[in-house]
């Protein structure tokens, strides 16, 4: 994966340009809002960071792929393991089993809830 971060602007319809801190433990980065991953077979993918959360003790990292329109029509979300170096650089990792995989994936749905419960009640 490539640490090549990159400015993204906000779309009202883009939920990577929420800015509200909502809670469940998330965190936004007002500076990097999209991350290019390196997939496996050297295509990259342009990403917006969702969110870093953490589960048990760790960091992960919620990622939206967006099509070379900066949209995503699927709906489909990576999920990795998030540290970042001494320096601020971030370092994604796999993640390497299915319970850590659903225990990451069950407090991203959480998070998804609780900002869609926020909003609907600021509405």
């Amino acid at each position: 994966m490539s640490d090549n971060f990159s400015n993204m602007g906000c779309s009202p319809q883009d939920c990577a340009s929420c800015s509200s801190n909502c809670g469940g433990g998330c965190k936004v980065d007002d500076e990097h809002r999209t991350i290019t991953l390196t997939m496996e077979d050297n295509t990259e993918v342009e990403c917006a960071i969702l969110t870093v959360f953490p589960v048990n003790k760790k960091e992960y990292i919620a990622l939206l792929p967006l099509d070379e329109n900066g949209q995503n029509e699927n709906g489909e979300v990576y999920l990795y393991t998030f540290k970042q170096t001494e320096d601020g650089e971030p370092v994604l990792s796999n993640i390497e089993s299915d319970e850590e995989y659903n225990d990451a994936a069950v407090a991203f749905d959480t998070i998804v809830q609780h900002a869609q419960a926020v909003s609907e009640k600021d509405q």
